[in-house]
């Protein structure tokens, strides 16, 4: 009886639904384009908050000039997750890191009134 229920269960595992294809012609969407921009839009910001605030604060001096790198980085991930000739697996780690990204600048955008920002 155990040799049928493992038979079962491994015919049922080996016929698996084939993974998704992916059309080589046309990019990815693995973040819709309003989430792109809201990405974008929330790591402008905090750079060109934070570097007006170096201005006055020596303490966000070095912020800014770590923030400078954070559209950039954006921009790359954004390339990556959209290219499709980019593995599916390093364009869904790409779309990730644009969400890892904006919680980033997010975050530090809530702590510039710490650093004495305004």
């Amino acid at each position: 009886m155990r040799w049928l229920a493992l038979a079962v269960l491994v015919v049922g595992c080996s016929k698996s639904d084939p993974a998704p294809k992916i059309d080589d012609n046309k990019p990815r969407e693995l973040l819709p384009p309003a989430e792109l921009q809201r990405a974008a839009d929330a790591c402008t910001g905090y750079v060109t908050k934070v570097c007006v605030c170096a201005e006055t604060v020596v303490a966000a001096k070095e912020e800014c000039a770590l923030a400078k790198a954070l559209p950039d980085a954006i921009g790359v991930a954004k390339r990556l997750a959209s290219n499709p000739k980019a593995d599916q697996e390093d364009a869904i780690q790409a779309a990730g890191s644009i969400r890892k990204t904006v919680r980033h600048c997010i975050e530090k955008t809530a702590k510039l009134p710490a650093l004495g920002c305004p």
